[in-house]
């Protein structure tokens, strides 16, 4: 069973940093899963931030491109957000999600909340200007 555990959230000032983690098990890296990080604010939707597909090619949601990057480690089965330029409408739970490959999706689709079946429960992230 695919589980998700998200850590390094917290509270810090406009132009500050943070590094996400999510570590998985149940499953391996090397079984190239689409994974990716969401996020969604008090009476918002969900929405993608950053994915990274079965070949390991990563996929940026606009409002992010530039501060935030996504990566992983497949020794340590452990997916990676850095948040760098933190603004205060980044405020938001943020979530990791995992899907295998065998559902297929092209980079479109990598951001959609939609398209994964495993979820993380989140971690909360806090930007005050």
């Amino acid at each position: 069973q695919v589980q998700l555990v998200e850590s390094g959230g917290g509270s810090v000032q406009a132009g500050g940093s943070l590094r996400l983690s999510c570590a998985a098990s149940g499953y391996s890296f090397y079984s190239k899963y689409y994974m990716g990080w969401f996020r969604q604010a008090p009476g918002k939707e969900r929405e993608g931030v950053a994915a990274i597909d079965s070949d390991g090619d990563p996929s940026y949601a606009d409002s992010i491109k530039g501060r935030f990057t996504i990566s992983q480690d497949n020794a340590k089965n452990t997916l990676y957000l850095q948040m760098n330029s933190l603004k205060p409408e980044d405020t938001a739970m943020y979530y990791c999600a995992a899907d295998p490959p065998w559902r297929r999706k092209n980079m479109g689709r990598l951001l959609r909340s939609s398209e994964y079946m495993n979820w993380g429960q989140g971690t909360q992230v806090t930007v005050s200007s």
